[in-house]
């Protein structure tokens, strides 16, 4: 006779411990998985592209890990094959680093002036720009299309009307929001370029409503400060650092000469400008006069033997701040760099008067030499500014009519690591983003 076979039902809860272990331990073997480290220092053969393959990976929903101040600011990511492709096409250096070197670097970072900053979507990016053709590149639309970061751009018509809600992150350059058409009136007023742009200007402000340019521009300003104090992230330079500060300090009061407007400006304009709306600068002078090619005393005179056409490779540099990364991981991310000092770069807004600066704005970069501040941070309301001084940061003097410059033969540049540093900073997770 045949023995019964006697079957052993396990409890339930036996199963669903079994099932915790598998779990956990899957996961154990995941977070020990082989890394793809993607290297931002001398090691880098492309700086500019490698920002890229983080902001791509980004897009395709994979968690990337901001090094701050190791090796320069390297990113970390789980190693994947598309990924790897994606660098290796684009000539981006990068390591495989398996558990026994992750441990070391974690080590490294734990025991230093370092931190792991977790990066979690890829930021929605607009660029603020006139849809015709201007006579001078933009050196951010040149690093976003160098890197393969995508962007939209925007005017006037879609910031007024609400365009600006879906961004995370909205970049100003050369724009002139005190509607005085950059000031260029004494060199360039009968070119017709300018001609073309005025005509262009004055007949979208009163598409608009508006009566004039500088009542318009005033209106865009609020708009972004607004966009600002919500939540959103602005990034300038060149003269859209100063010209957004003076238009908001400006509401409801006439500082544009007849030369631009038509009419006259209010001569008692200094005694009603309102700094506590601005973003980073207060008590600072207007310069009304068209002749002069200049907004205000907001931005430092460079001296004059820096600026001959002539020179070519000039001794002028600034420095940027290394700060605490575990403590201040806001100003880190948006200093990271291979290189310092950095070669500096004019532009018509090329360096801030330390002395009209907010206190709460963290300075990043000077001139310490001449007491001029290149690189800034603050925060309005939920969101953050970050100014940066100067047009180009690979051509020392671009002026109207230049060539733009070709990112190919800069690959490395620290002056558009700057840049690009902020692309990614909005991607972090948002309890990194309070300085």
């Amino acid at each position: 006779m045949k023995k019964p076979v006697h079957i052993i039902h396990l409890p339930k809860i036996s199963l669903c411990i079994s099932g915790f272990i598998l779990l956990l331990l899957t996961e154990i073997s995941s977070s020990y998985a082989d890394k793809m480290l993607i290297f931002m220092d001398f090691q880098q053969t492309d700086h500019l592209k490698a920002y890229g393959v983080a902001y791509h990976a980004l897009e395709k929903g994979l968690e990337v890990e901001w090094l701050l101040n190791y090796r320069s600011g390297s990113f970390l990511l789980d190693d994947n094959r598309e990924m790897k492709e994606y660098a290796l096409i684009r000539g981006v250096a990068f390591k495989i680093v398996g558990t026994a070197e992750q441990s070391e670097i974690a080590e490294t970072i734990e025991n230093s002036n370092m931190s792991k900053e977790l990066l979690e979507k890829a930021p929605k990016v607009a660029v603020y720009t006139p849809p015709n053709l201007q006579p001078w590149d933009d050196a951010v639309t040149l690093a976003l299309t160098y890197a393969e970061i995508p962007y939209d751009t925007l005017w006037d018509v879609q910031v007024l009307s609400g365009g600006l809600d879906g961004y995370d992150w909205l970049h100003l350059h050369h724009e002139d929001f005190t509607g005085q058409y950059g000031k260029f009136y004494r060199n360039y007023r009968n070119a017709q370029w300018y001609i073309q742009q005025q005509i262009e200007f004055e007949a979208l402000a009163k598409e608009l409503g508006f009566r004039k340019v500088s009542d318009e521009k005033k209106a865009v300003a609020e708009v972004i400060r607004e966009y600002v104090n919500l939540g959103g992230f602005i990034f300038a330079m060149c003269s859209a650092t100063d010209t957004i500060d003076i238009a908001l300090a400006s509401r409801g009061v006439d500082i544009v000469c007849p030369e631009f407007d038509g009419d006259g400006y209010d001569s008692d304009y200094l005694s009603k400008l309102d700094y506590t709306r601005t973003f980073a600068f207060e008590n600072f002078r207007l310069i009304p006069d068209p002749m002069v090619y200049e907004f205000s005393d907001i931005d430092i005179e460079i001296p004059v033997a820096l600026t001959l056409r002539t020179t070519k490779e000039p001794m002028d540099y600034f420095e940027i701040f290394e700060f605490s990364a575990k403590y201040d991981p806001v100003p880190t991310m948006l200093t990271q760099n291979h290189e310092n000092p950095i070669r500096a770069f004019m532009g018509q807004t090329t360096e801030f008067n330390k002395e009209f600066i907010k206190k709460n704005v963290v300075i990043m970069g000077e001139n310490k030499a001449r007491g001029a501040v290149r690189y800034l941070h603050g925060n309005l309301g939920k969101g953050t500014f970050t100014f940066y001084g100067g047009h180009d940061p690979e051509d020392y003097r671009h002026i109207v009519g230049d060539p733009p410059t070709q990112l190919f033969l800069h690959k490395n540049s620290p002056g558009y690591r700057l840049i690009l540093n902020n692309v990614l900073f909005p991607g972090a997770k948002k309890k990194e983003l309070k300085t």
